[in-house]
Parts: C-alpha cells; sequence; structure tokens
C-alpha cells in the first residue's frame, strides 16, 4: 500500500524545500511577498509543488512540477486542487502545455486569445513573438466562482 499524500500550503521558511523540488524545472523559486506555493508530501517528503504569483494586475498559476519519482500518483492533481480553492475566489490566468490543456479545464481554466491576459502575464512568454502554439502554450483563464 503506498503512502498517502498530506497536501498543504508551504509557509515561507519552507520556500527553499520548493525551490529543490523546482530545481529540474526551470530552477524556480518562490517570493514570500508575491507567491502562495502549495505542496503534496509523502512521508514528510515534498513530491510536487503548484504556485500562485500575484502580479500586480492578476493572479498567475505556474510552476506545477512533480518530482519523477512521484509522477502517476496524482499528485499534480491534488496540490492545483489546493491552490484552487484558496485562490480562486479571483480570475486566474496560466500558460498550459498544449498536453495539459484538458489537465487545467478540469479546474475550470478555458483557453482565452493571448490579448485577453494582464500585460505582466502576458509578458512572462513575449519570447513567443505572438506564437503560442509554437511555444507550445496556451494562455488560460479560470473566473472565480467556477
Amino acid at each position: 500500500m503506498s503512502p498517502t499524500a498530506i497536501t498543504r500550503e508551504l509557509t515561507p521558511a519552507e520556500f527553499p524545500l520548493a525551490a529543490d523540488v523546482w530545481y529540474y524545472y526551470h530552477q524556480q523559486t518562490g517570493d514570500p511577498a508575491t507567491d502562495r506555493i502549495f505542496g503534496a508530501f509523502i512521508d514528510g517528503k515534498l513530491g510536487a509543488v503548484a504556485r500562485c504569483r500575484r502580479h500586480k494586475d492578476g493572479l498567475e498559476v505556474d510552476a506545477v512540477y512533480t518530482r519523477e519519482e512521484y509522477r502517476g500518483r496524482g499528485l499534480a492533481r491534488l496540490v492545483v486542487q489546493d491552490l484552487v480553492d484558496a485562490c480562486g475566489h479571483e480570475t486566474m490566468y496560466l500558460h498550459s502545455t498544449l498536453d495539459l490543456i484538458g489537465f487545467y479545464r478540469t479546474f475550470g481554466f478555458v483557453p482565452i486569445p493571448e490579448r485577453d491576459l494582464p500585460p505582466t502575464i502576458k509578458e512572462r512568454l513575449a519570447f513567443c513573438l505572438g506564437n503560442m502554439q509554437g511555444c507550445n502554450a496556451c494562455p488560460m483563464r479560470r473566473m472565480p466562482g467556477v
């Protein structure tokens, strides 16, 4: 029988644990001034994380990542659900990879045109030069109360 995952929001003192998970995923970090990070722990070890970052013009969901040794257990679903439960009272945006659009739809996110993204969130993928699909990205939005 596999251990049960415990999911919860990380405290700012635990943000280095998330950075360790993200080491192999674009070496992300968390900033307690702008970020809320949600994690799934198995036997006390952080196996998956998701971040909700507050920009001046909106909330962005990103850095959803599961350590390779914990994949296939539904941990990403658990941490995204915790994030949506905690932050979903506001409109949230994300850039999904094309193969994960269906996953994010299950949480109420819908694809939107790039022009509908708030400027500071849109600029994070400015290097795509308006070709989101060519960058394997799809802008999505989740309205409150979905």
